[in-house]
């Protein structure tokens, strides 16, 4: 079977995931993978499947656009591109850093060149800004998976400094405590 990668984005609205669902079930597509978010009013999804061989992504793309036209939803399909030899994972440890400040101009861009410079590999980020000075409308939350060999000490000095810089307060945990400490 081969593998493909579809975006969905469009304005939010009931029965999008159902209906892009429904169409790759009649294709005998199955989905391995999902992760669907609204942002303002933005719908946005990308799902990992599998298709049967003799459906080319192509004519999957041309099923998915008939399917949700009337949703005036925008879809894209690409192979899920595969390597002859698989990237060989780091070894790692998985924190949640969350900053809370007023909304400005280069808070992702900086909070996450700190991440890069260490190595970082961020995995999920939720940011939302609401605008204006009150720092509770305006939060980032970031999963990042730090190399195991990382100077820690390093590495949370930097981040709380460039938080400082951008008026941002910042909490560093590893993922382990930060949902220990935040399950429902």
């Amino acid at each position: 079977m081969t593998k493909v990668v579809i975006s969905v984005l469009g304005t939010d609205r009931p029965g999008i995931v159902a209906t892009v669902s429904r169409i790759l079930f009649e294709n005998s597509c199955n989905i391995e993978d999902v992760t669907q978010t609204v942002l303002q009013t933005e719908f946005t999804s990308i799902f990992i499947a599998s298709i049967l061989e003799g459906l080319e992504p192509e004519e999957l793309l041309a099923r998915l656009q008939r399917g949700v036209k009337s949703l005036g939803l925008h879809v894209m399909v690409k192979p899920l591109e595969t390597t002859a030899e698989p990237h060989a994972p780091t070894a790692s440890e998985p924190f949640v850093v969350t900053t809370v400040g007023p909304d400005r101009l280069g808070l992702v861009s900086g909070i996450t060149e700190v991440m890069a410079r260490f190595g970082g590999n961020i995995t999920s980020l939720r940011a939302a800004f609401r605008g204006g000075d009150d720092p509770n409308q305006n939060t980032m939350i970031y999963e990042v998976d730090v190399p195991a060999d990382t100077d820690q000490k390093a590495f949370r000095q930097a981040l709380r400094q460039r938080a400082t810089e951008l008026g941002l307060d910042l909490s560093l945990q590893h993922r382990d405590i930060f949902e220990g400490i935040h399950r429902v």
